[in-house]
Order: C-alpha cells, then sequence, then structure tokens
C-alpha cells in the first residue's frame, strides 16, 4: 500500500486524516515484514519515508502498539516487535477458537447465496493462484477467506479482535509461506466449511475450521522451529 493507495482505496469514503493514513501505512508495513522484526526507526526517519510529519506518526504508532505490533520507546522511537514462537502458538489458539466461533455462528444464520458466494469466490482464487503457482496471491485470497467469514458471522467485537492477532500472526505466515507444501488441502477445508455453513449444520462447520487452523498451527511451528527461527 502506497501513500496514495491509502486514500483511493475507497473512494466513495471521506478521507483519511493523516493520523488514519499513518496508521494504514505503518501497519501494512509492519505486517508484510518491510520493517523486519526487531528493528528500530525513529520518527522522523518514519516521517520522511511516508511523506508526512512526525506528529501522526507517533499517534500511528500509539495505536499499533495497542495491537501488539510495535513498542513506543520514548526518545528513542518505535521497535517492531517480533513474535517468539510460543506466543505463535497463543495468537493460533485464540485465532481457532474465535474463527470457529464465527463458522459456528455464520452457519445458524443460514446466509444467502450471496454470501455463500463471496466466500466461494475467494476459494476460487485460491485454486487459482495455486494453479498459477503463485503463493503470494494465494495467501492474500485465503486471508480475504477468513476475514469474510468473520465479517458475515457479524459480531464486530470478534471481527475486530480477529483481526488484531490475524496481524501479528502474518509476518510468520509469510515467511513460512514458501516452505510449507503446496497447500491443496487447505482449499478443499474451506471448501467443506462452505458446505457446512450452506447446510446449516453448525456444528460441522465449527469443528472443520477447527481442525483446519490446528493443523495450519502444527505446521507453521513445525516450521519455525526446523528451520531454527527463535522470533519472527
Amino acid at each position: 500500500m502506497t501513500a496514495a493507495s491509502a486514500d483511493a482505496a475507497a473512494p466513495d469514503a471521506k478521507p483519511l486524516s493523516q493520523t488514519q493514513r499513518a496508521i494504514a501505512l505503518l501497519r501494512e508495513m509492519v505486517i508484510s515484514n518491510k520493517l523486519p522484526p526487531g528493528s528500530n526507526h525513529l520518527e522522523i526517519e518514519l516521517a520522511a519515508l511516508l511523506g508526512m510529519s512526525r506528529t501522526p506518526i507517533r499517534e500511528a504508532a500509539i495505536v499499533l502498539e495497542g495491537q501488539g505490533l510495535v513498542e513506543v520507546k520514548p526518545r528513542h522511537g518505535v521497535r517492531i516487535l517480533p513474535i517468539a514462537p510460543a506466543d505463535m502458538e497463543e495468537i493460533y489458539s485464540i485465532l481457532t477458537e474465535l474463527e470457529s466461533l464465527a463458522a459456528y455462528n455464520l452457519a445458524n444464520t443460514r446466509p444467502g447465496d450471496v454470501e455463500l458466494s463471496e466466500l466461494r469466490q475467494h476459494i476460487d482464487e485460491m485454486d487459482s493462484a495455486l494453479a498459477a503457482d503463485d503463493r503470494h496471491r494465494w495467501a492474500r485470497a485465503d486471508d480475504e477467506f477468513h476475514r469474510s467469514l468473520v465479517r458475515l458471522a457479524g459480531n464486530r467485537r470478534l471481527e475486530t479482535v480477529v483481526t488484531t492477532y490475524s496481524d501479528q500472526a502474518h509476518r510468520a505466515r509469510l515467511l513460512t509461506l514458501f516452505m510449507r507444501p503446496t497447500p491443496s488441502a487447505s482449499n478443499d477445508d474451506h471448501r467443506r466449511l462452505v458446505d457446512a455453513i450452506a447446510a446449516g449444520d453448525a456444528e460441522a462447520a465449527r469443528a472443520i475450521h477447527r481442525a483446519h487452523r490446528i493443523d495450519a498451527k502444527n505446521m507453521m511451528l513445525k516450521l519455525i522451529a526446523a528451520h531454527g527461527f527463535s522470533s519472527v
């Protein structure tokens, strides 16, 4: 995301304030590893990088600190927080339970064709990405599937919490993206999940998604350990 695209992403919305733009841009740079875990950055450096004053940078850093992405160090700028494997296990455990609850709740609402089509379009994009051997495209579509699943469940507070922890996990997912086997089974899990939601089988939806997230957690932790990463 660039400074221009932060405003252009939603043309019908009100223009973002400088602080909102700074939050969006810094968040993207952190979760995409453009600002590496453990690195330190002065406010003046980040301000020059994003082409804005230090005040919105400082305010954005405080927001991102509350989301567990950075540490604000008075007079020393901003430190990008690394995440230890033990932290990653906790994060995935939270995502597993909350997203599985969202799947359960969504199945109970018996969503219509529009909502189901949205989820299936993300799966189609994931299939297409794998056929093209484009892991980054697959990861984007996978992220969108999970975000849509939680949003369609209709619990905004749950959505906020899941977004926070998903952002923290995103860096590790990018780090291990090309280490893992081709994620065809993940696409199949998503198809089975949507079928259960469409059938209104809430218990099956929860069980399918819970098993899917547990498998993802175990694979990531195994890869992190195998490659000797002490933090991500």
